[in-house]
């Protein structure tokens, strides 16, 4: 195959390069391959980048070499990639703002992908919103895995919707996952954190043994630490169907409440997923998430 090669996508000229070079070496997974996923997964991915400033993981020489974020367009930027330009409070490089890239559509989020940019990262609001989303991070001490979370997350499921509050579960890629909950955007940062806060220290308390609600990591070991400070303004989580940097291309999965109810019990195996079975998956569930894409009730205050 050509170092690089040009196509047209939806009216855009890319210039993709080196498909063959190896993103995961150990699964023999190339850079070709990094975009095909994205590609064929964007119908499902695309509206949950929408509107939304992405911070990315790029990997240019695999996920066993170095990699660093970036959240500020790449030099290169083609004039029809979408910017938008935003405050950065407490930037550690003293930047007042940022040209952040938006992935509206097929061709930015290629065009991303032949930068190695592995892994996509957003915030719970869109641009020039307040949160529109509620996000847990379920994260497993050693000896707990995945399958603790997903009791932890049921538990959770259970207790949000007592306030009228509907959760949908994703793996993270990774060791853990996440529960994402549709929220009404007319309530800021500090309101949306602190409910959830609130949230998680009284299940910590139902359950002391098996959860904690404390960021200490000597409280974590056996225990799944419910996160609740995703909900800062200022910090991202993968995003859904992200593919995730590791040994093999695992993906952040939407799970059915029967598998991760499934999962939680020892009826099924607590795993993450491949990319090939994210793909299949979204072709026989569709999107599992779109819920998300509608507005959700306002959160209880006090």
């Amino acid at each position: 195959m050509p170092d690089r090669i040009v196509v047209r996508l939806e009216g855009r000229d890319l210039e993709l390069s080196n498909l063959d070079k190896l993103m995961f070496p150990a699964a023999g997974f190339t850079k070709g391959e990094v975009i095909n996923y994205y590609t064929r997964i964007s119908p499902v991915l695309l509206p949950h980048l929408r509107d939304r400033p992405v911070t990315r993981i790029r990997y240019p020489n695999g996920v066993e070499g170095a990699h660093f974020f970036e959240k500020n367009k790449p030099g290169g930027t083609p004039d029809w990639v979408r910017l938008e330009t935003l405050p950065v409070p407490g930037s550690t490089k003293s930047r007042e703002t940022i040209d952040f890239v938006v992935v509206d559509e097929l061709p930015t989020l290629v065009w991303l992908a032949n930068l190695a940019a592995i892994e996509l990262h957003t915030p719970q609001w869109r641009i020039g919103a307040d949160p529109d989303l509620l996000v847990v991070d379920l994260d497993p001490g050693a000896p707990a895995g995945l399958r603790e979370c997903c009791a932890v997350a049921v538990l959770l499921r259970d207790r949000l919707a007592e306030d009228g509050i509907t959760a949908y579960p994703k793996t993270s890629g990774k060791k853990g996952m996440q529960l994402c909950c549709p929220i009404s955007g007319r309530q800021d940062a500090p309101t949306v954190s602190g409910y959830a806060r609130r949230v998680a220290e009284e299940l910590a308390r139902l359950v002391p043994g098996s959860i904690t609600a404390k960021m200490a990591k000597q409280l974590r070991p056996g225990r799944i630490f419910i996160d609740w400070s995703q909900n800062n303004a200022a910090k991202t989580t993968v995003t859904p169907y992200s593919l995730r940097a590791g040994a093999t291309p695992t993906a952040s999965t939407p799970l059915t409440w029967a598998e991760t109810e499934a999962m939680a019990t020892g009826e099924a195996e607590a795993r993450q997923f491949g990319a090939a079975e994210v793909l299949a998956r979204a072709e026989q569930h569709g999107d599992l998430l779109a819920g998300l894409l509608e507005a959700g009730p306002e959160l209880p205050v006090g």
